[in-house]
């Protein structure tokens, strides 16, 4: 493989989140995926994480927070993930920003329930939890505009939300991923994929009222959302929105497989 081959495989993020809305669960998740860890640690708010894999330090477990970059890497589909996950804390803040200055990408983390807060807008956005009850996922896509000043598209979209939550349609690639499983700790949770939203299997699936909330939402987006616009991404003008449970692998798979798609290998510094 050539030295272009090499760097034209590659992918590297940085993930950023307030903290306690599930960065470090993402990163374990994408890790999981990628084959890079077996098992995925329980992250509890301000407990010790003693599986957490990014959070090494021991400040980090004494708080229950993450306080330094730590880098992780992993192969997917012929390329070479690399994601750097940043501390959440705001006493950390000049580390992330340095971050920032090595990464082709960001992943922005935000509660689906609290919305957009302080650390999110000083830095593709995942709206995680949505296991449990959130916030309207219209209302957050028009909070993220208004409070990040930016425009924005999603590639993914969740069927219901907290105990009702059945999984994520995946707008980027056109199918529905149902996670059948509860399984939190490893990543091979059964999945169900209905590329077809007209198709009554949906229906036999997620139950009349989902399937009928679904494609009426599908239907808004087109008609609100301009396509997504790949060179808008990458120029900073648009931030693709995907939605999910990282620890119940909801979304995971179908942030990862578009990242690979749309990100940029890593560029010259300017």
């Amino acid at each position: 493989m050539t030295q272009q081959e090499e760097i034209t495989r590659r992918r590297t993020f940085a993930v950023i989140a307030h903290p306690d809305a599930g960065k470090t669960t993402l990163t374990e998740k994408l890790l999981l995926f990628g084959g890079a860890i077996h098992v995925a640690g329980a992250v509890k708010s301000n407990k010790i994480k003693k599986g957490a894999t990014s959070d090494f330090m021991e400040i980090e477990r004494q708080r229950g927070i993450s306080v330094a970059t730590a880098v992780m890497g992993f192969e997917y589909r012929g390329c070479k993930i690399n994601i750097l996950d940043t501390p959440g804390h705001e006493d950390f803040a000049e580390d992330t920003y340095r971050t920032l200055t090595a990464v082709d990408s960001v992943i922005i983390v935000i509660d689906g329930a609290k919305g957009v807060e302080s650390q999110t807008r000083k830095l593709m956005v995942f709206i995680n939890k949505l296991d449990r009850p959130c916030k309207d996922p219209f209302d957050l896509l028009d909070e993220v505009e208004r409070e990040l000043r930016i425009k924005v598209r999603p590639l993914a979209f969740p069927i219901s939300n907290g105990p009702t939550f059945k999984g994520v349609y995946n707008i980027y690639a056109h199918g529905l991923s149902l996670f059948t499983s509860d399984e939190r700790q490893t990543a091979t949770a059964s999945t169900v994929e209905i590329r077809d939203l007209a198709a009554p299997e949906l229906d036999a699936h997620v139950g009349e009222r989902y399937a009928r909330q679904l494609r009426e939402d599908s239907e808004l987006i087109e008609g609100v959302y301009d396509p997504f616009d790949r060179d808008a991404y990458l120029a900073g003008d648009l931030a693709p929105v995907f939605f999910g449970s990282a620890i119940n692998n909801f979304g995971v798979r179908e942030l990862l497989e578009c990242f690979i798609d749309i990100a940029p290998s890593p560029r010259p510094s300017q």
